[in-house]
């Protein structure tokens, strides 16, 4: 491994969680209330932002995400795939798991509860948009919080920034063919050229910025780019909250009119969340993957890129539809579901080891 594949993987292994993204449920709490608020007594500068669109793109709202997503693509590490030989069973399963099993059983799960168990408790109009955020959220796999996850089940630092570089590339083309295949079968029509619009948009000209921004950085010395990131990690917290205030600032009424609407859309993001995490952590188990690749292998599959997910979803649906409340659920329940996993993980090595 090179260098600066080395300094890499060392700066994964010594990620610490931010204050930020420990408490980012609270957050999300407060952008629920702080934006159903500013949207009930100042209705029409919301209004103003809203229309503030070209090409079917939000401008204040697409700025905010490419805020929220360069400093997150900043941490993947390319030159780090050349570790795939290496690990290859741990990233099949992986990539299995991500891309086989996860977007299908997530579509699966949003038919089950939203057609058929949820549908008489939720607005029929919305039905279609509220499966459709689902499936972006299920077609997201986690690209930066996944560093968190890893330095906390004490993963393998190499496997995660390997895996987490095959993941986003992968995603630039396949994302866009999963979603349009899943919502096709669940008879939601497809809008092909937005979607692929957003793919440019939010996949691959952040990621390419990003890129060429992380390579300038590093031309200074891994030093200089350990504290670049210090100082631009938290712009994605702060972009994705104030996205938050906006879109609840739309979706206010529809929220205070059906207060359960965000518990029933949690729960089959939570139960997928679950199965997804079981499923990998006993696949590494049967193949006799060791325990520090197996937790970060869990995590990726377990958690979502939310940031994507929410992005699509307002540039697909818009603001006030079930689609971004469906994916903004997605990030209100990941922090607390993920600490969770992580525990198990760390608590069952034990029993992972004898198997």
């Amino acid at each position: 491994m090179s260098a600066q594949c080395e300094a890499t993987a060392k700066a994964v292994a010594d990620a610490p969680m931010s204050f930020f993204e420990r408490y980012l449920t609270v957050w999300v709490f407060l952008c629920i209330i702080i934006g159903i608020a500013l949207g009930q007594w100042l209705p029409a500068p919301f209004q103003a932002l809203g229309r503030m669109e070209f090409a079917q793109v939000n401008l204040p709202v697409g700025l905010l995400i490419w805020v929220m997503i360069i400093p997150m693509l900043m941490k993947v590490d390319f030159n780090s795939l050349h570790e795939v030989r290496r690990q290859k069973t741990s990233i099949g399963i992986t990539l299995f798991v991500n891309w086989a099993i996860k977007p299908f059983t997530m579509a699966a799960l949003g038919w089950l509860f939203i057609r058929h168990v949820f549908a008489p408790y939720l607005p029929a109009d919305q039905l279609d948009s509220y499966i459709a955020g689902l499936i972006l959220l299920g077609a997201a796999p986690c690209t930066a919080m996944v560093f968190v996850w890893s330095n906390l089940c004490k993963g393998d630092a190499n496997f995660t920034i390997t895996q987490v570089a095959l993941n986003d590339l992968v995603m630039v083309f396949a994302f866009a063919p999963i979603v349009a295949f899943l919502l096709g079968v669940s008879a939601i029509p497809v809008p092909w050229d937005t979607l692929f619009l957003s793919v440019v948009m939010y996949i691959v000209i952040p990621l390419t910025l990003a890129q060429l921004w992380r390579r300038a950085l590093l031309k200074k010395g891994q030093a200089h780019f350990d504290a670049a990131m210090a100082k631009i990690s938290p712009w994605s917290i702060t972009a994705l909250l104030m996205t938050l205030v906006l879109l609840f600032a739309f979706q206010g009424k529809a929220i205070i009119d059906q207060p359960l609407i965000i518990a029933m859309l949690a729960v089959p993001i939570l139960l997928q969340g679950l199965f997804i995490a079981g499923l990998g952590y006993w696949l590494n188990r049967s193949c006799h993957v060791a325990h520090n690749v197996a937790g970060p292998s869990t995590m990726i599959g377990a958690s979502n890129f939310f940031e994507l997910a929410v992005a699509v979803a307002i540039v697909l649906y818009g603001f006030e539809s079930g689609a971004a409340l469906a994916t903004v659920v997605g990030v209100l329940i990941e922090v607390p579901v993920m600490l969770w996993l992580v525990r198990m993980v760390n608590t069952s090595k034990g029993w992972y080891e004898r198997g």
